[in-house]
């Protein structure tokens, strides 16, 4: 079976699992996308949603968040794993927006990716998500099923990514990613057993129920 047929198997069944594909982190426009996407690195996005209600109902523009302390900041997202770099670079991240782009959330990867705390997964998923531009994010969940669906090989996301772009029609990227994690969760948990990933089983030849 080639990768190409294994990615149509994929994508029929997820498609069957979650038609649709809400956002899992709570946001109400780029900037606030690009804060939540920003401190999940490392946390989970249910973590982030209990914190960012806090934080967005001072500091929900790039204004209102440079003109925060550090400190501040970190007070209002402690909750959060690495709270104290987190907050460090999301003042500088807001001074930046300000000082550089007017307050507006760039659209492109290589002015995102400048930004302090983004790196490509994150400008990623802004890209795809805030402005609907073909991109792939792929995190550690998606790489490890990926790899364990037989569409990658790669030794780290980066592999990864440009395995899955090339298994994927690119008009699927933005809604297959978000697919890939939900069915990752509900049947394929990093640290629970794979007895319900029926896709892994479906795609080794085995027969399934599900």
């Amino acid at each position: 079976m080639t990768k190409k047929q294994r990615a149509e198997i994929i994508l029929r069944e997820l498609e069957k699992l979650y038609p649709e594909t809400p956002i899992p982190l709570d946001h109400t426009d780029p900037f606030t996308l690009l804060v939540a996407v920003a401190l999940s690195a490392q946390t989970t996005d249910k973590k982030v949603n209990e914190v960012t209600p806090k934080l967005f109902a001072v500091a929900d523009t790039p204004q209102k968040m440079a003109a925060l302390e550090v400190e501040q900041i970190r007070e209002l997202i402690k909750e959060i794993g690495l709270s104290n770099t987190k907050a460090r670079n999301l003042k500088k991240m807001a001074e930046l927006l300000v000082e550089k782009h007017d307050s507006v959330v760039p659209q492109t990867f290589e002015e995102l990716e400048e930004l302090p705390g983004v790196g490509h997964k994150t400008a990623s998923v802004v890209m795809s998500q805030a402005f609907g531009h073909p991109a792939f994010p792929v995190d550690t969940h998606i790489h490890r099923l990926l790899t364990q669906w037989k569409i990658t090989s790669g030794k780290n996301v980066v592999e990864t990514e440009k395995d899955a772009k090339k298994a994927f029609p690119k008009n699927t990227w933005n809604k297959v990613h978000l697919q890939i994690i939900f069915y990752g969760r509900e049947y394929s948990p990093a640290r629970g057993n794979r007895e319900r990933d029926f896709i892994s089983r479906m795609l080794s030849g085995e027969k399934t129920t599900e």
